[in-house]
């Protein structure tokens, strides 16, 4: 049986903050595109972050970053499905699909995924939801305000915190009439998916505000375009220290799981910060 999320539950009790290892398998993506586009380098590099210390391998093979024109299934699933099947045998730690179709979803389960996340929350369909209900998957609930094509173009909101908790509300509320099982379900505000800086940060700093809706929580600060803007740095790769700032700062309020792509030195980090405040 592939590895579950079963352990996951809201930080009260949680003892750890887990990585999510970012595994892209696209041309374009916004920080690493291309680098692990051959099937054998992204095997390579998925074992490799296990070996760093990644609780979740999350593979995409569609990019989600702004201006991203989406890509057809069948092209999706032959960067995926490939990578999928050569880990998924020889790791013991959760797969994750990162993806918005859901029969790319299903085939990703079937060749050994393990978790969905879901970069539309279910937002129109429950298509989404009834697939992780099936097959008894954990499902990442993501908000995003837009399309990615289109997100980042002036998003603007009347009460940040209050629309993205009533959006997730209404996901939540789509899985579980879906047959989505309470302890199958994980939320995500979507740092940068349809928000500004601004947002990013409030968001970061409110994010307990998030824990009252009772299910983990995952943040995905990793690189992202905030952080260049912050620090003036504008190669995605060289944004590591502000990455780990920001990814402390998700920790320290509430995030149970943080997606990165520096899996090792975010390790190390949190080897540390967990020491001193979840031992």
């Amino acid at each position: 049986m592939p590895p579950q999320l079963s352990q996951v539950r809201p930080s009260t009790v949680l003892r750890k903050t887990r990585l999510m290892g970012v595994l892209n398998v696209t041309p374009d993506s916004f920080s690493d595109g291309g680098r692990f586009f051959d099937r054998e380098k992204a095997v390579a590099r998925g074992l490799e972050m296990l070996k760093e210390g990644a609780d979740i391998i999350d593979i995409g093979g569609e990019s989600t970053r702004p201006g991203a024109e989406p890509v057809s299934l069948d092209e999706e699933l032959n960067r995926v499905l490939p990578v999928i099947k050569g880990l998924a045998p020889v790791i013991d730690i959760p797969i994750s699909v990162d993806t918005s179709k859901p029969s790319a979803a299903e085939e990703a389960i079937k060749a050994g995924a393990s978790m969905i996340n879901n970069v539309m929350g279910t937002p129109l369909d429950s298509r989404m939801a009834e697939i992780a209900a099936r097959y008894e998957v954990p499902i990442v609930l993501m908000h995003i305000k837009g399309l990615p094509r289109t997100m980042q173009k002036n998003p603007a909101y009347e009460d940040l915190i209050g629309e993205i908790i009533e959006a997730l509300k209404g996901s939540i509320a789509i899985a579980r009439g879906s047959g989505v099982a309470g302890d199958k379900i994980i939320i995500d505000p979507g740092i940068g998916f349809g928000k500004t800086v601004s947002h990013n940060l409030e968001i970061v700093r409110r994010l307990s505000e998030f824990k009252a809706l009772g299910y983990p929580l995952l943040v995905g600060v990793s690189r992202k375009s905030f952080i260049g803007a912050i620090t003036g740095i504008d190669d995605p790769l060289a944004r590591l220290m502000g990455s780990a700032a920001a990814a402390a700062a998700c920790a320290f309020n509430g995030a149970d799981i943080v997606r990165v792509h520096d899996v090792k030195e975010t390790a190390e980090f949190f080897a540390v910060w967990n020491r001193i405040f979840k031992s």
